[in-house]
Formats: C-alpha cells, sequence, structure tokens
C-alpha cells in the first residue's frame, strides 16, 4: 500500500471516548439536520447541544437504575433514537437496536430472550408495546419519544431529558464520570434472519471503536461531509457507518424522512455522501437514464460520456462541468455513494463515477460490527468487494478448484460471540477466525471478491458450485425484470422473476400477460446460451408483487419459495 497511504485519525478507545472527542474539535457545528415533524425544514442541532441532551438523558437511565441492564431502541431514524443509543451505551446500559419492520411477535420475542428491562420507541407501537408490558417478565419501562407528558403506563423521552437536565445543571456528573469497561459486552445486536430467528450478536466498545477508526483511515471523510441517512438506524451497517462514522469525522448528519423522500431531502440538505444499498443507487441510476430518455437528450449524454473517458485518459477531468445537470439534481454536492448489504452491478457503480460521483463498495456482516472491507477512494475496483480493512486478517479456506472458498477473518472488530449460544459462537469462531458464511476469492490484488452464500450455493449435477447471486445479477442487468431469485428446485436450477412492468409496457401499452412471458424467457434464454448447461435455468416462474426482502433489502430466499 506504499503508493496509497492511509488517512490520519484520532485515536479513540471507546463510543464516548469518539464523542466527547468530537465534542471538543467541532462544538459549535452542526451535529445533525433533523425533522422534528415529516415536512418541516430541517432544524440544526449542534455538536455541544447534541452531548448535552446525552448527557440529560443518560442522567435519567441512570436515575431509573438502569445501570447493567438492556435498553431497546425501536422506531425510525430520528433525534430521539440517536441520544437514546448514546445516552445508553455511554452510560451504564446495554443497548439493543430492534428493526421496526419485524411483526409484534417477532420483536415482542427478542425482548423477550434479550430481557430487556426498557423500551425506547416512537408512539406508533405504544399500543402493542403495552401488551409487551404484560408479555415480557423482565419489562419495567415502556418510554415513548412522542408524548409530552409520562403517563402511568409510558415514560416521555423529553420529560426525562428534561428531569436529567435539571440533575446536570444542578452538578450532577454521573454520567459523564462512568468509566467505560472498553471489552464488555455491550452492544446486543440481532441479525437479519433471513432464514430462521436471528442470532443476538455481542460487540464491546473496543470492536465499535476500532472498526471506526480503521475504516475511516481507508476513504477520507472530513468535517465538510453531510451525510444523508437514508437506511433502517437499527442495521449496524447504518449505525457504525451512517451514525457513528460521521460523528468521529466532525461531519454533519442529515436525516431522511423515508425512501419516498430521498430525492426531496437531496435538495434539501445538499449531502455530499450517501450510503446506501445497491437497490437505491440502481434506481437512483434508472431514474438518470430514464429522464436523458424523457427529455431526448439520452443520445447526447452517452455522447459525454465518451468525450469525458477519452479525456481522462489523457489527464483531463472535466466530469463536475460536463455532468453539472445531473450532479444537480441530487443536491449539487454529491462526492460519493457507498454500497454495501450486497453486490452492485459494476455498471452502476462505473457510472456513477464516470459522471462525477465517485463510488465505493464496502463488505461487512453485523458479527464484525460491521465492516471488513472496503474499496478505498484512491484504491478500488468496481466488481470488488473491497479491500480488507486496516487489522483485518482475511483469507479463503476450503477453496475449490476455481479459488472460491468460504471467507474468514480476524481483526479487533469480530464480535464477543452470539448472546446465550455457546454451540453457536463455537460454529462460527474458531482459533480466533470468524467464518463468515460468505463464498468468495480473493484477486492477485488482494480485493476480495463475493460470489455467493454457502447456504445458497446450488450443487449441479456435475458437482459444480452454481452461485445464484451471479445468475441474478445477469438477469437484473435486463431493464425488462425488476428483480429475481434464483434457487434450486430438485435436480435443476430455477428462477423467480418480477418484471418491470412499467418499462415493459412504455415500449408497448398493449402488452399481454402472454408477450411479457415471452420476453422475460427470451432473456433468460439469452442467459442460458452464455453459460455451460450445468448452469442453465430450466424453470421460470413470473411473479407481479415484489420478493419478501429484510429492511436491508435482501432477499429472503426461503420465504420466498415457500410463499
Amino acid at each position: 500500500m506504499k503508493n496509497y497511504p492511509y488517512y490520519e485519525v484520532d485515536t479513540i478507545e471507546s463510543i464516548k471516548d469518539m464523542i466527547s472527542n468530537s465534542v471538543k474539535k467541532y462544538g459549535d457545528k452542526d451535529a445533525m439536520l433533523i425533522k422534528k415533524k415529516k415536512g418541516e425544514p430541517y432544524t440544526h442541532i449542534t455538536y455541544k447541544q447534541l452531548d448535552k441532551d446525552v448527557e440529560a438523558l443518560g442522567t435519567a437511565f441512570l436515575d431509573l437504575n438502569l445501570s447493567g441492564k438492556k435498553v431497546a431502541l425501536m422506531s425510525e431514524t430520528r433525534y430521539e433514537w440517536y441520544i437514546s443509543y448514546l445516552g445508553a451505551v455511554n452510560g451504564e446500559s446495554i443497548i439493543v437496536p430492534i428493526d421496526k419492520e419485524l411483526p409484534p411477535q417477532d420483536w415482542k420475542h427478542l425482548l423477550k430472550i434479550a430481557k430487556v428491562s426498557a423500551v425506547v420507541y416512537s408512539n406508533k407501537f405504544s399500543e402493542e408495546m403495552l401488551k409487551a408490558k404484560e408479555e415480557v417478565e423482565t419489562l419495567e419501562y415502556l418510554i415513548n419519544m412522542d408524548i409530552e407528558e409520562s403517563t402511568e403506563d409510558e415514560l416521555s423521552v423529553w420529560e426525562l431529558v428534561k428531569k436529567g437536565y435539571e440533575k446536570t445543571e444542578n452538578g450532577d456528573t454521573r454520567f459523564k464520570d462512568v468509566e467505560i469497561d472498553v471489552n464488555e459486552a455491550r452492544i446486543l445486536l440481532f441479525t437479519s434472519g433471513t432464514t430462521a430467528m436471528s442470532k443476538g450478536v455481542l460487540h464491546c466498545h473496543r470492536a465499535i471503536a476500532k472498526n471506526l477508526m480503521n475504516m475511516c483511515k481507508m476513504t477520507f471523510i472530513g468535517e465538510k461531509d453531510i451525510f444523508l441517512s437514508v437506511l433502517p438506524i437499527h442495521h449496524t451497517y447504518e449505525c457504525t457507518c451512517g451514525f457513528l462514522a460521521p460523528l468521529f469525522r466532525g461531519c454533519t448528519i442529515a436525516q431522511c424522512e423515508g425512501l419516498k423522500s430521498i430525492l426531496k431531502n437531496i435538495s434539501e440538505a445538499k449531502p455530499t455522501m450517501i450510503l446506501g444499498v445497491p437497490a437505491i443507487f440502481e434506481v437512483m441510476y434508472k431514474r438518470i437514464w430514464a429522464t436523458a430518455k424523457k427529455n431526448g437528450i439520452e443520445s447526447k449524454l452517452k455522447f459525454a460520456l465518451k468525450l469525458s473517458n477519452g479525456l481522462r485518459k489523457i489527464g483531463i477531468d472535466i466530469r463536475r462541468k460536463l455532468f453539472k445537470q445531473v450532479i444537480d439534481n441530487f443536491g449539487g454536492n454529491l462526492r460519493l455513494l457507498i454500497s454495501g448489504a450486497a453486490a452492485i452491478n459494476p455498471e452502476v457503480s462505473k457510472g456513477f463515477e464516470d459522471m462525477g460521483i465517485a463510488f465505493l463498495q464496502g463488505y461487512g456482516i453485523t458479527e464484525c460490527a460491521p465492516l471488513v472491507a472496503l474499496n478505498r477512494d484512491k484504491f478500488y475496483k468496481h466488481d470488488s468487494a473491497g479491500y480488507p480493512c486496516v487489522g483485518m486478517e482475511v483469507k479463503v479456506v476450503n477453496a475449490d478448484d476455481e479459488g472460491v472458498g468460504e471467507l474468514i477473518c480476524t481483526g479487533p472488530n469480530v464480535m464477543l460471540g452470539y448472546y446465550e449460544n455457546e454451540e453457536a459462537t463455537n460454529e462460527v469462531l474458531k482459533d480466533g477466525w470468524f467464518y463468515t458464511g460468505d463464498l468468495a476469492y480473493i484477486d492477485d490484488d488482494g480485493f476480495i471478491h463475493i460470489t455467493g452464500r454457502k447456504k445458497n450455493v446450488i450443487i449441479a449435477s456435475n458437482g459444480k458450485n452454481v452461485f445464484p447471486e451471479e445468475l441474478e445479477t445477469f438477469l437484473n442487468e435486463d431493464p425488462s425484470i425488476l428483480e429475481s431469485m434464483v434457487y434450486q428446485d430438485g435436480e435443476d436450477i430455477a428462477a423467480i422473476i418480477v418484471p418491470n412492468f412499467d418499462y415493459i409496457k412504455e415500449s408497448n401499452k398493449d402488452a399481454t400477460k402472454e408477450d411479457i412471458e415471452k420476453i422475460i424467457n427470451e432473456i433468460v434464454d439469452a442467459l442460458n446460451k452464455r453459460n455451460p448447461l450445468y448452469k442453465y435455468i430450466r424453470k421460470v416462474e413470473i411473479r407481479e408483487t415484489e420478493l419478501i426482502k429484510t429492511t436491508t433489502k435482501k432477499i429472503k430466499r426461503y420465504e420466498v419459495i415457500k410463499k
């Protein structure tokens, strides 16, 4: 890495260290742009204000005797989530983020098995939370983000904050005086559970701190950056990389009001960076070309790309000027997109880069807090999941004749283990190495290429491995296909395909069901012709509704097959 030195970052030992350090360096700068109510202008929150609110709420948590107890969090991305997380984890509690999209029976089950003592939540969950209080034996406090005053059944977050301020302003320093044991389990994260009930992953402050430092050495983010927070905040990818990392580096986090509001919030916040998943960026990229086509400038855009790429070969870079209109449609300041959770089509990532917006892909997993690898801003490959993060060692074991095997890793951000599940822990943690369950190969330059999940691999009749994700990528490249899922059906390879009905009807508004089936079958036939026989898709099922997914847009494969 001699030609690509790492960026210098501050040394931190814990999340509490990180916040304290950032408040000292960036105190009067905006830490957050939040929406108090949907549709209202952004409210500016400085680092100093954030710190005071966290201290007040953290002090209130101590008053509730939540030391050593678990505090769960369940809501959309909002300011109350942020301060509750920091107030718990930087005090004496164990934080337990919960997926707000789970059905009540599932999140109640998680509260029960985690032995949660308090839950902080938004008002939409109030009715079910009152029922949960009767069902979860350990549950002492229900804390509502939206009520102004506490009731007999629910405490108000903001009333707790007010009471905390009364204490801190009168000299109560208990929260600030809390000393963090950086190696103690203080964060309990539940995996997305795409195939079964999720497992609880235990992390300590040290793991998060190391991950923050090491990822920020890889790619530059700085105090002039504005992050638009788009992904579900409970997920470790967004929590570590889209919440804690920006605060570590002095950035401003702008709250997104929801996926339908992305473009509106982009125009308001004018972000420089967006952390997302392939589904979001693919929609953004398709929108660029759809707009160009609608305005009759598609050929001009193609020519501009050809011209720009030619000039770059001789050291002339005019992308930000040449594609100013495209960049202006995304707020005017967008400089970097970072994708994770699944592989992105390299055509999309390169397409954004060719228009002057850098695009990097990373690879992470909840058990690693989460980042294992990241493409760097000056050292990257569009078809790779990234280069191992500083401090991480990776290797492939049990490789086949093409060099593909299970990816394993070791480093300071690997989990402590699964919560109350020694058997599952021992299955994946062996001699200090974490077995990811992902299949991959590492190229000659050290970049990781993920080929699929070990549990999803299809064994063909000739014994060869077929990776469904690879076939899905090729299928999804065709604009007539919205999404697809490839799986093994007996001895055959099968595919469930959701057509892009809007796209198909743009060119043939009278397209019948039979016409659409013919289009899809022709795409499958074309894919088969480019592949060896053992990779042929033999069965095709066309569905009209989108496939079932997790909140990070991963297809729930086994649920889709059962449906």
